[in-house]
């Protein structure tokens, strides 16, 4: 199969007045097209910027990165990803139908591509039928956090990056969202590469983890999870979860 994302020896400067901080040096990874990649790491690691580069929101100072055969420009400019950010950021005066139809308005394009999930169909996908008229002052976190992800899917984009989006909900919201987004996957085919603190929600939510060590963000481990696609919450009660968890967090403390 071949890879929807590879990035090689990517590395990444910030140039200020008064320093130059490297947040990557010589990051590579790939996602074969309709896989889940957890990125895994601590603070100041450079998960949020590696997946800013794959959306040509930040540029490489040095490496190359394809999304698909093409540059992250080229991926952006043909609307083959959506990002989902860790604040849901929804207009409050537009209902969460009008939040999920707001890229059509605001891209110019009136009409979905041939194919592709309505708004509506889109947030039944999500877990919202019945919430479509609800302003966001009416919706808990977990479901204006459903309504951003509805969103960044309009339009069919084959890759969905994903910043921490579950990181401020209490726990119970949290492992709620792990199984709907992990059933969401599933069935739309969509690549994932998810950037989150939790070795528990990496191992449960990727089939991949890339673990990320700090200063400056590096290469620290790619794990298989060797766990069955078709998985709830109690699989982190099973020995084979707790020995994925385990070796994570020894490349974790071998990373500081």
């Amino acid at each position: 199969m071949s890879a929807a994302v590879e990035c090689r020896g990517v590395t990444v400067r910030f140039v200020t007045d008064r320093r130059t901080v490297t947040a990557l040096r010589d990051v590579s990874m790939a996602v074969e097209a309709g896989g889940f990649l957890s990125l895994l790491g601590p603070s100041g690691c450079g998960k949020s910027t590696l997946l800013r580069v794959v959306a040509d929101l930040v540029k490489p100072s040095a490496g190359d990165v394809s999304v698909f055969g093409m540059a992250p420009a080229a991926a952006r400019a043909a609307r083959t990803l959506g990002f989902v950010f860790q604040d849901a950021a929804l207009l409050p005066w537009r209902t969460a139908l009008q939040n999920v139809e707001l890229p059509l308005e605001v891209g110019g394009r009136r009409e979905l591509p041939k194919g592709a999930p309505t708004p509506r169909e889109l947030l039944k996908l999500v877990g919202l039928e019945g919430w479509e008229n609800s302003f966001p002052h009416e919706l808990s976190g977990g479901m204006r956090q459903r309504v951003s992800i509805a969103r960044a899917l309009l339009g069919g984009p084959r890759l969905l990056l994903m910043d921490e989006p579950f990181g401020a909900l209490d726990e119970i919201t949290r492992d709620r969202l792990n199984e709907e987004l992990r059933r969401v996957w599933q069935e739309t085919g969509t690549t994932i590469l998810f950037v989150t603190h939790s070795v528990y929600e990496a191992v449960f939510l990727g089939e991949q983890v890339l673990v990320l060590a700090a200063n400056p963000g590096r290469n620290a481990a790619l794990v298989t999870v060797d766990l069955p696609r078709d998985r709830d919450l109690s699989i982190r009660e099973t020995p084979a979860f707790t020995t994925i968890v385990s070796g994570l967090r020894d490349s974790l403390g071998r990373g500081h």
